[in-house]
């Protein structure tokens, strides 16, 4: 049975590693058919020099079980649209998306670059968790979160629902990938 989890922005080389530990185990690729169907996926194998540029100023939230890594949401700012090329198609659909009767762009946002629970930890509330540390810390400078989903990843679909994320848009990108775009309201 796990400790008390604590919520807490990542703030050292360490945490950053440990994120990029739990990421490398599961990336689509790194997994099996059925494991990726049952237990979701991450897409996107960030660098370190990366994941760190993304921790500043707003640090990404993680999940604590003492001194292990149950969880991490990734804070990625729009200035990251030209950084991460995979990522470049998604920034320019989102500049268009119609939020709350105007263009994803006119509001403060960040996408949630990825968010990850390890194993162990599923189904306890880290998930919900790590949403909650988002809000408390960045709701003072940012309107919404936003990310997108693939509909092959439904149990992360339905996890986002729950905490409160509403469906902003769906779309196929050119590789045949039908894709969900989400936003939680910070304030």
């Amino acid at each position: 049975m796990p400790n008390a989890i604590t919520y807490r922005a990542a703030s050292s080389d360490n945490d950053l590693q440990a994120i990029m530990q739990l990421q490398k185990v599961n990336l689509s690729a790194k997994i099996t058919v059925e494991e990726l169907k049952e237990q979701g996926f991450v897409t996107v194998d960030h660098d370190m020099e990366t994941l760190g540029d993304m921790n500043t100023p707003y640090g990404h939230s993680t999940a604590w079980d003492e001194n292990t890594l149950a969880g991490y949401a990734l804070v990625m700012e729009t200035r990251f649209r030209e950084r991460i090329p995979i990522l470049f198609p998604m920034f320019e659909l989102l500049d268009g998306i119609i939020c709350e009767g105007k263009p994803l762009k006119e509001w403060a946002y960040f996408v949630m670059g990825q968010v990850c629970v390890a194993k162990p930890y599923r189904g306890s509330g880290v998930f919900a968790g790590l949403y909650r540390d988002m809000q408390e810390r960045l709701s003072g400078d940012f309107d919404f979160i936003v990310t997108e989903i693939s509909t092959r990843n439904p149990r992360s679909i339905r996890a986002h629902e729950k905490v409160g994320f509403q469906n902003i848009h769906e779309y196929t990108d050119p590789w045949g990938e039908h894709w969900v775009v989400v936003a939680l309201q910070l304030r």
